[in-house]
């Protein structure tokens, strides 16, 4: 995987996902770690988590969120209501921005990009709105362009993502039930175009029963899939 130029992308189960850039910034996406069935055993995050970043409210993204931020003094970047209520949490330091935004942080542009699902968290037994839910388009330094579709159904402004960012690597939700499936996703891939795909979202609960091996069916030799598991990196 040349593309990638040195980039390290460990998939930690569900949509927790740690980029280590060559220039040395850590960003953990989606921290869900210690009431997740998928974590690895045994895997501890580097000492240094430089950011984090949340594509969207419900706990299975960021339950974990608070906890890593305040333990290795991270900065939390997601869209502003979100951002917002994690600050409310105690985390000293934390970036809002919303659709179409890019933040600028060391070695890596991040750009807040379109998802379709829903984003809130249960606050006194009813739901919490907590901004619309996201995706992240990762652009490295002298590196590969990485794409975190949150958790999302297929939709056409894929297209666009391709046509202004051309993600080399695409990381999406095939699990089916709460995002879209393999069916979906294959369609996904082709708006989207990337080198390589890294499924995840998937097989952490029954009802994720979307598999990597039936996107690489429906795919074909049109794209690479990464068959990984939790813990292994590209």
């Amino acid at each position: 995987m040349s593309f990638l130029k040195g980039t390290k992308i460990t998939w930690l189960g569900h949509a927790t996902v740690l980029v280590e850039t060559p220039k040395g910034t850590n960003i953990l996406i989606d921290p869900f770690i210690e009431h997740n069935p998928k974590y690895p055993k045994g895997y501890q995050l580097p000492e240094k988590i430089d950011y984090v970043l949340l594509t969207h409210g419900h706990m299975d993204h960021i339950a974990d969120a608070t906890p890593v931020a305040k333990k290795h003094n991270a900065t939390v970047v997601a869209i502003v209501e979100l951002a917002g209520y994690i600050a409310s949490q105690g985390v000293k330091s934390t970036i809002g921005f919303n659709f179409g935004g890019t933040v600028q942080l060391p070695g890596v542009s991040v750009t807040l990009v379109e998802a379709k699902h829903s984003s809130s968290v249960e606050k006194d037994g009813a739901p919490l709105y907590l901004g619309e839910a996201s995706g992240f388009v990762l652009t490295i330094a002298d590196g590969p362009v990485l794409y975190h579709a949150g958790d999302t159904t297929v939709f056409r402004d894929m297209e666009l993502i391709h046509e202004l960012y051309a993600p080399d690597l695409v990381m999406l939700p095939i699990g089916d039930h709460y995002t879209m499936g393999p069916k979906e996703a294959a369609l996904a891939v082709k708006y989207l175009k990337p080198k390589e795909v890294l499924p995840i979202h998937w097989g952490t609960f029954p009802p994720l029963t979307g598999r990597p091996a039936q996107l690489a069916e429906l795919v074909g030799d049109s794209v690479k899939i990464a068959m990984v598991e939790p813990g292994q990196s590209l």
